[in-house]
């Protein structure tokens, strides 16, 4: 009996996983929860907070669809302004002074609240620390600014956060993506914790290793924001979000991650350019260090990459075969995600060996730019404060 090559147990390999992930993107699709408007309005108040830094093209439409949700009977939705050198301000200043909506919707703008970022902090969570001290609810809903809710959004999660009998719900908004970057890389946000995560055990598990969230909406209970620290606890993060969701669950407390593509949808980054800027800020912290960048990053590439690189070039026609099963689950991985989460199906999933291989070059590339300290965004510098980076395990 010959022994199979090395190059061909290697494309068995990685098409053996991308097959396991394939099926296991279906079962979780099966039971990933999918926030509905509640029964009964909720009756507590909400705060929604939305930090905004130069958001002069997006804040408006933010805002109008924070005030409009309904199923709400008591919300404030608060706005920060983060220094902003355009117009934000200004805006969101003329929306309170025209504000004819619901008497039990407050509208306010912080200004001069943020000032100068302190040592040990970075913007962004600075930024949600100073919104959670002047909110007055029960429930805290951080919103980014560029994202657009429907008007069911807030009622559905916060109604999903006390039925579950959870502290902190994290929504994935659908995620916009016009460019020819954007639309290699953006639909693997939802995609990755979809196809790994296993959601159950997610939800029930104190592990904070097994945490998938978006920053772009946010639900936690307030009680629970402050037992954990708030802000505060992940100041020198990077991924604040799923840093959060951590501290969550090393309380104690229990998290879920929901389908929010039809409560809110996002244009993360708009152009190459930004998405590079983007990634590449964030991507060195992802994985605990250069250690687990490169397994991750290798995992990726044996799974979704080779098969399809096999595909045309074997070895033999049984590297070939396998190649093409295992390039074949990789798309049918993203097609049944691309369905539930209504973004683009074709010609974009067949191009996904292409948006691994993207996402690669992008790891490199926060990389090389973090070793030198180049990282920024929005006018500020990105590095983990000195002892504050812990390893933030995330859904590959």
């Amino acid at each position: 009996m010959r022994t199979p090559s090395p190059a061909l147990s290697i494309v068995a390999l990685g098409s053996a996983i991308a097959g396991a992930l394939a099926a296991h993107t279906a079962v979780n699709l099966r039971l990933l929860r999918r926030p509905s408007a509640p029964v009964s309005p909720v009756r507590e108040r909400v705060s929604v907070l939305i930090p905004a830094r130069d958001e002069a093209g997006h804040i408006a439409a933010t805002v109008s669809g924070a005030l409009e949700q309904r199923g709400v009977t008591d919300l404030e939705v608060l706005v920060l302004d983060d220094a902003s050198a355009d117009d934000t301000p200004r805006i969101v200043t003329a929306m309170i002074e025209d504000d004819h909506r619901r008497p039990d919707v407050r509208l306010d703008l912080l200004t001069g609240e943020v000032g100068p970022v302190p040592d040990g902090w970075l913007g962004k969570p600075w930024a949600c620390a100073r919104l959670a001290e002047h909110a007055s609810g029960t429930v805290l809903a951080f919103v980014d600014a560029d994202v657009d809710l429907a008007p069911d959004a807030i009622g559905a999660l916060v109604d999903t956060l006390r039925a579950g009998g959870f502290a902190l719900v994290a929504p994935y908004p659908r995620q916009v993506a016009d460019g020819w970057l954007e639309r290699l890389l953006q639909p693997l946000v939802t995609w990755s914790w979809v196809a790994t995560l296993p959601l159950r055990w997610a939800e029930n598990s104190r592990r904070p290793s097994l945490s998938a969230a978006n920053g772009q909406l946010l639900v936690i209970d307030a009680a629970a924001y402050r037992l954990i620290g708030g802000h505060h606890s992940v100041r020198g993060e990077v991924i604040e979000d799923v840093a959060l969701m951590r501290a969550a669950k090393l309380a104690g407390l229990r998290a879920a991650t929901v389908d929010g593509s039809h409560l809110a949808t996002c244009r993360m980054y708009a152009g190459a350019g930004q998405v590079v800027d983007g990634y590449a800020k964030s991507l060195w912290s992802a994985f605990g260090g250069p250690a687990g960048s490169v397994a991750v990053n290798g995992l990726l590439l044996l799974v979704y990459v080779v098969p399809g690189v096999a595909m045309f070039t074997g070895p033999g026609r049984r590297g070939r075969l396998l190649g093409a099963v295992g390039y074949a689950a990789g798309v049918a991985s993203r097609v049944l995600v691309a369905r539930r989460t209504g973004e683009r199906v074709l010609p974009d999933t067949l191009l996904h060996p292409a948006s691994i291989g993207a996402f690669a070059v992008l790891n490199a590339i926060s990389w090389w730019r973090h070793a030198r300290g180049r990282n920024t965004w929005k006018g500020r510098p990105v590095v983990a404060a000195a002892g504050e980076q812990r390893t933030v395990e995330v859904a590959a």
